[in-house]
């Protein structure tokens, strides 16, 4: 009796020093993170060749932190992001999430569209357990690749009890940012990715997490958004604002089928003339407008240079184009009315 207990102690021991470490799943999509060139040194490259497999092997330091599984979603640039991987992953990551054996996801994505991707997820993943995404601007073959740190940060943030409840994130260059706030601001550099309104959510420094700031905005586990028995998405269109700017755009976008329209407007999302009779044209085929900016900071308000409660527009508020557009597809699932939909983003 006496040897069975004690090898019973053993067991408990050694499977709770197994489960002491955080589960973290991280699901790839591909992008640079995962590209590969024909040299360390060159700027041309091909997202998307190598698989998660690789990618967990390239970063052994993850065993001291996480018990990492992982798993392929996409293997694509993000350029080439689409609404059928991403209500794909979204689906994944509730299944994943709503198992007791896993306490986090790291998503590794491109860095063309990874802000939409974030903001999105923002909006319909159900849980407080972190979701992370993470990133490169070099390929994985190149001299002084950043996916591999990244990738460590990631797990670390995903890993890390701190981090509950904070919504999706995207970690990378040693900043925490929240998926709502972040976006792309260089074609080039590492530090490419800022908050550039409220400033990143901390900071993650070889693996050691240090937070300084909360979401602002209902997310996740908040949200009334759920898209886990969807195949689509609703059409949204952004449509540039600039100089001397014709409305056959809005109309021809409407003709085809948009159910909403952003603009990335001038200023405060302003237009001209044409642009403005043009989205009336819309409004009366029941199409659903949003003012938005192609100024990268600042707060595009109601009825400032234009009368939204007139016109039936909505304000993006500090959302910029691509993330107005996230949202206004998300909130067409639930309504056309655009006090209603103004609503949703003084909420998200």
């Amino acid at each position: 009796m006496k040897k069975l207990l004690s090898f019973i102690f053993i067991i408990v021991i050694f499977t709770g020093n197994i489960y002491s470490l955080p589960r973290i799943y991280i699901l790839a999509t591909g992008g640079t993170i995962a590209g590969s060139a024909e040299t360390n040194v060159q700027s041309g490259y091909t997202s998307g060749q190598v698989g998660v497999e690789i990618l967990i092997a390239a970063v052994p330091q993850l065993k001291e932190i996480a018990d990492v599984k992982g798993e392929q979603i996409s293997n694509i640039g993000s350029q080439d992001m689409s609404d059928e991987v991403w209500l794909k992953l979204a689906k994944r990551i509730n299944e994943l999430l709503a198992q007791d054996d896993v306490d986090g996801i790291v998503i590794t994505h491109g860095t063309d569209t990874m802000e939409e991707t974030a903001y999105f997820l923002n909006l319909v993943v159900h849980s407080k357990k972190p979701v992370v995404l993470t990133c490169s601007m070099r390929p994985s073959t190149a001299l002084s690749a950043d996916g591999p740190l990244n990738i460590y940060n990631a797990v670390a943030v995903a890993g890390n009890k701190d981090s509950w409840g904070r919504g999706v994130m995207v970690v990378t260059n040693d900043r925490i940012h929240s998926g709502r706030e972040v976006v792309k601001t260089s074609t080039t550099a590492v530090e490419t990715f800022m908050s550039p309104l409220v400033g990143s959510l901390g900071t993650v420094n070889y693996g050691k997490v240090n937070f300084v700031d909360l979401p602002h905005k209902k997310n996740t586990y908040e949200s009334e958004f759920n898209v886990d028995n969807l195949s689509s998405l609703p059409r949204v269109d952004v449509i540039a604002i600039y100089e001397d700017a014709p409305g056959d755009l809005i109309k021809a976008a409407v003709d085809l089928g948009a159910k909403g329209i952003v603009t990335s407007g001038l200023g405060n999302g302003n237009m001209p003339k044409s642009c403005v009779e043009a989205l009336k044209y819309a409004r009366s085929k029941g199409v659903v407008v949003v003012r938005a900016a192609r100024v990268l900071t600042g707060f595009v308000d109601r009825n400032v240079e234009l009368n939204d409660d007139e016109l039936g527009f909505v304000a993006s508020y500090e959302l910029i184009p691509s993330k107005a557009r996230v949202l206004l597809r998300l909130a067409l699932l639930q309504t056309s009315d655009p006090l209603k939909v103004q609503e949703y983003f003084s909420t998200y």
